[in-house]
């Protein structure tokens, strides 16, 4: 009798979270499954440009088109997003990037394709991305009851786990099998479902819009969005800290590729369960997050996450040369990642108020990923110019050779340890400033 009442009591909390959940889980689903298809693209793009230059700085360049846009312009994005239709501009920048993937597609059939036009594409692509972030941001805060946020988070980072998990393996297999139009056929599919969805099928709240905002000017809107984040020291220092948490990561994405494609016992088979494994780390941690109860205190968690992260991962990598290693160091560097994420979001969505997060987030955007291209660049450039010609003139017996091994791709084993130095310091030294601040959930 007892188990009949809790079936029911779950049936009954699981239907009424649906119902609550309605538009965000139409939304949720179908923009994932057109960002599965957009990182698909993404990924056969990099084999393609790795196999057509064989350079670590060449193929870092699609993430460096895709995110300097993205820092430069996310200030003033905000600004007007919280004056548009948020539902509009998503439609609107959706159209643009499958417009892009075409013109992708058109350039490799007729044989024209060269990495310039991808960097050039991806650049277009990136200012997209600007526009419809916050726009994005937004309007899930207005259709999440606030006590789903952290379940909605954990949900959010199910999917782009799944994505990270998928998109590798499914890229490289297409691309192996059926060459790249494949891929971009994919990807065309899930955009055509996405768009659809979204025409249709998901409305926002009324007075999502704004109102009182489209007669602010632009610069005004932009600097009160930087005046929020001046006064609000907590949400600041948030920003800066993941800011030096991207410029690791994204340098140690682009040193990634060269450390375990010119391996013997590399390639891109390998490259993409590696890759994976990422994502098979941030599933189980985005499952822990939708169980976990809420926790005491969110920036401690914040912290500590990212130290464990960035304190491993580096160095596991650096130092083995098997790939069982560098998928447990993929595991461990990226378990805690969903955790970090949903705190930071809980922090900012209940921290900023809603009529302020379009331009705020903006601001967000410019500060905390202004890194990426520079670490991007960054990895790229040692690679290929400073360590892999210090590890080719490493003698046979010497200590980096010991350390980092030789040939193609030992540079980048060495590129791996600084990151692990660089991360370790940047989560230490802003972790002693974090521990001043108290929150706690309104």
């Amino acid at each position: 009798m007892i188990k009949k009442i809790k079936i029911k009591g779950a049936k009954f909390i699981m239907k009424n979270f649906i119902k609550e959940l309605r538009t965000f889980i139409i939304l949720w689903s179908t923009q994932s499954l057109s960002q599965l298809g957009s990182a698909m693209t993404g990924f056969a793009l990099t084999l393609w440009v790795y196999e057509k230059t064989g350079s670590a700085l060449q193929t870092a360049l699609l993430s460096i088109c895709s995110y300097a846009p993205y820092v430069l312009m996310s200030i003033f994005a905000g600004a007007l997003s919280d004056r548009w239709d948020k539902k509009k501009v998503m439609l609107v920048c959706d159209t643009f990037a499958a417009c892009c993937t075409v013109l992708v597609l058109v350039l490799l059939k007729t044989g024209l394709l060269m990495p310039i036009h991808i960097y050039f594409l991806n650049a277009i692509n990136g200012l997209m991305n600007t526009v419809q972030q916050p726009a994005s941001d937004v309007a899930m805060t207005m259709i999440i009851p606030k006590e789903y946020y952290q379940k909605t988070s954990g949900m959010r980072s199910f999917s782009n786990s799944l994505i990270t998990i998928l998109n590798p393996v499914l890229a490289t297999a297409l691309f192996a099998f059926a060459g790249m139009e494949i891929v971009i056929y994919m990807d065309l599919a899930t955009f055509a479902i996405a768009f659809t969805a979204l025409l249709f099928w998901v409305k926002f709240p009324f007075g999502l819009n704004g109102g009182t905002q489209e007669k602010e000017p632009l610069l005004m809107i932009v600097k009160e969005g930087l005046r929020y984040l001046r006064n609000h020291d907590l949400v600041l220092v948030l920003i800066l800290f993941l800011a030096g948490v991207n410029l690791v990561a994204s340098a140690f994405d682009a040193a990634l590729p060269a450390f375990v494609l010119p391996r013997e016992n590399g390639g891109e088979k390998v490259l993409g369960i590696v890759t994976s494994c990422a994502g098979i780390a941030m599933l189980i941690g985005s499952l822990i997050v939708t169980l976990l109860p809420q926790p005491k205190n969110r920036i401690r968690i914040i912290y500590i996450t990212m130290l464990i992260s960035l304190g491993t991962e580096n160095y596991l990598l650096a130092f083995s040369r098997t790939p069982v290693v560098w998928c447990l160091a993929q595991i461990i560097g990226w378990l805690l990642v969903p955790l970090m994420s949903a705190n930071l979001d809980v922090i900012l969505r209940k921290t900023i108020p809603l009529e302020m997060q379009g331009r705020v987030y903006s601001c967000r955007n410019t500060l905390q990923f202004f890194t990426i291209p520079i670490g991007t660049f960054m990895g790229g450039f040692m690679v290929d110019k400073l360590c892999e010609p210090v590890m080719a003139s490493a003698s046979a017996d010497g200590l980096l050779t010991v350390l980092f091994g030789s040939g193609k791709g030992s540079g980048a084993a060495m590129v791996m340890f600084i990151l692990g130095v660089a991360g370790t310091a940047v989560c230490l030294g802003f972790g002693r400033i974090l521990q001043k601040y108290e929150y706690t959930d309104k």
